[in-house]
């Protein structure tokens, strides 16, 4: 019997012993090394790119190298150009990413390039917006609206 109570109080110094010793802190393991142990992170937020507000400029124009004589009152242009010879290189470059634009000219002897052409405003937005999203470099895209 006094064996028993022996090993009894034995069990529980050593119950006691580690339990103040978890208290303490020091325990033989890090807390790292745990799996109960999840490290706070802070979520990591995608970058949302700058919207930039469009554009929109009133001009007269004229299409000069369409033979389709349908006329739009919403244009998206994607580059302006004092010399036609420039805006014409500008066309087949865009041809060659895929765009189909179209050369216009204003009152002021500018040549616009659209590429896109809408009869409604929103379309047009669309446009813009779809054009931001997937080429970075013509994050300047602008929306002309045709004077009558």
């Amino acid at each position: 019997m006094q064996l028993l109570k022996t090993l009894t109080l034995l069990l529980t110094a050593t119950v006691l012993f580690s339990c103040a010793s978890l208290n303490k802190g020091s325990s033989s393991f890090d807390d790292s090394d745990s799996p109960y142990v999840k490290e706070e992170t802070t979520p990591k937020v995608k970058e949302q790119p700058v919207v930039k507000d469009i554009v929109v400029k009133e001009e007269k124009v004229k299409v000069i190298d369409q033979t389709d004589s349908q006329v739009y009152k919403y244009y998206v242009i994607i580059g302006s150009f004092r010399v036609l010879e420039n805006a014409q290189n500008y066309k087949k470059q865009l041809i060659g990413e895929g765009f189909m634009p179209v050369l216009l000219e204003n009152e002021n002897g500018l040549y616009r390039v659209s590429v896109s052409a809408y009869n409604e405003e929103m379309p047009a937005r669309n446009k813009i917006g779809n054009i931001r999203s997937n080429y970075e470099k013509y994050s300047d895209v602008w929306l002309l609206i045709r004077k009558a």
